[in-house]
């Protein structure tokens, strides 16, 4: 893993350094008297882009490191679950453009999780991503992420109007490499993780499913 970990953010550093590059040249090449239209929202977007690309880098270069010379308990920290929830939905905006998804956000009821920063990210980026790609082809997404205090935890619910899975001990969802729906790219390696990333810091994971109608999927991270 931390070879893996290594490579990857050693490997990712290169291109993203050369689109910040183009990028600034494009601004120098397009003064903001010349740009028109879209122009200028568009290329905020892209140095946006950048910069939290540059971001999950830095949180992927640190992570191995961090992990061994620190506990867990010493990871975490009070975390702003709502601003977490809109950096993601600005990561998802082309997918949720593409699948003219409707996204209800209510987590005003949890202002802070204890929490890795970076694996809370990864827990919201990956239940969110997931209800858009897995969409029904006959009806728009509509997908919503709300939180709640339910006893010793927050629960942190995903709800989509999806495929849905069919549940079974013989397959379960969140083993490493399991798929259920193949005509998406992915690798099965999401859910595994965000389960592994809540047991490691005392929460859990439970998903309602099913076929044809819809998944809720919900983490509980301890209060």
């Amino acid at each position: 893993m931390d070879t893996f970990v290594y490579t990857a953010s050693h490997d990712l550093k290169a291109p993203i350094t050369n689109i910040e590059g183009l990028l600034s040249e494009l601004l120098q090449e397009l003064p903001p008297p010349t740009r028109v239209g879209e122009v200028s929202h568009i290329l905020a977007l892209m140095q946006d882009s950048v910069d939290r690309f540059k971001l999950t880098i830095g949180h992927l270069t640190s992570s191995g490191a961090r992990s061994r010379r620190t506990s867990r308990t010493m990871a975490a920290s009070a975390v702003a679950l709502a601003a977490i929830v809109r950096d993601v939905r600005l990561d998802l905006a082309p997918l949720l453009a593409r699948t003219a998804g409707q996204l209800t956000v209510e987590v005003q009821d949890c202002a802070t999780l204890t929490f890795s920063e970076k694996n809370l990210r990864s827990v919201v980026y990956n239940l969110l991503s997931n209800a858009l790609k897995y969409h029904h082809p006959a009806r728009v997404p509509r997908v919503s992420i709300r939180c709640r205090a339910q006893e010793q935890y927050w629960a942190l619910e995903v709800q989509d109007n999806g495929l849905g899975v069919p549940l079974s001990p013989e397959r379960p969802l969140f083993a490493l490499f399991q798929r259920f729906h193949t005509h998406v790219e992915g690798s099965g390696v999401g859910l595994y993780m965000v389960k592994k990333m809540l047991e490691n810091a005392g929460g859990r994971i439970e998903v309602q499913s099913q076929l044809g109608v819809g998944s809720t999927f919900t983490a509980y991270f301890r209060r």
